[in-house]
């Protein structure tokens, strides 16, 4: 087993993924602020999980130590820079989460519930807890929880499949498609967020994504279980996703016909 009987498993997954209504149905401003106040905590999750790889893979230690792969250091600590310390669409240094949660305040998304998580968490509050304690939806809760679970199971190659599968190779495809709906129905209104996800699309398509490929094939290291199971993580990272926008779509036909 290799990377492409990896990708032929999970094509039908990800194809469902691409064509999810949930991209449609962010034409008005309230979809689109109900979006990204269940979105913002998987571009949250986010950020544990490559620092999940870049402790795995890089040395993170005193004393140091230089570690197995070269080419894998560099692409990770190039992703935790361009992840903690990119700039923003007016030059500002910041992480690409708080330039999401700063495109929610400009286009006026509730960021209370990501604010409160945020601080229950720097205040040492266990995750279940400070999730539970969250007005969002019950398949975001569950989004972030299997992320979580994945890093702590400690599996490298099952990290960096979830990484590469449910995050840096899916989302050029899958924020086209936003990107695309964004244009037509709010072409001046949310510079800060397409800004967010057109950075993306760039950054993911033309470099991290087929980086994160290569780094599959060293971490499975032609182990026919590591590839299983590195697979199994990847249909699983992809149906949660999945799971995580038919939650956001059922929210928005719920606000729907509270409002008819």
């Amino acid at each position: 087993m290799d990377i492409k009987d990896l990708q032929a498993r999970i094509t039908p997954l990800r194809d469902q993924l691409i064509a999810h209504s949930v991209y449609q149905q962010i034409s008005t401003d309230r979809e689109l602020k109900s979006f990204s106040e269940e979105h913002v905590f998987a571009v949250w999750d986010f950020m544990s999980l490559l620092k999940s790889l870049q402790r795995h893979l890089t040395c993170v230690n005193v004393p140091w130590m230089p570690t197995k792969n070269k080419e894998t250091r560099r692409f990770i600590n190039e992703i935790v820079v361009g992840e903690e310390s990119d700039f923003d669409a007016s030059g500002k240094t910041m992480s690409h989460f708080e330039m999401y949660v700063q495109a929610m305040q400009t286009m006026g998304a509730d960021t209370h519930e990501i604010e409160r998580f945020i601080q229950r968490i720097s205040a040492n509050t266990p995750l279940d807890e400070a999730l539970d304690s969250c007005a969002i939806n019950t398949e975001t809760k569950d989004f972030v929880r299997f992320t979580f679970s994945i890093i702590q199971r400690g599996k490298i190659h099952e990290i960096a499949s979830l990484f590469t599968f449910g995050r840096e190779d899916l989302i050029p495809e899958m924020f086209i498609e936003m990107v695309k709906e964004l244009k037509a129905n709010h072409p001046t209104q949310m510079v800060d967020f397409l800004y967010y996800l057109e950075r993306h699309i760039e950054v993911d398509g033309e470099d991290h994504g087929p980086l994160s490929l290569k780094l599959m094939d060293e971490v499975c290291e032609n182990e026919p279980i590591k590839w299983e199971e590195a697979t199994r993580v990847a249909e699983e990272s992809l149906s949660m996703r999945i799971r995580l926008w038919d939650g956001v779509v059922k929210k928005n036909n719920a606000l729907s016909g509270a409002l008819v």
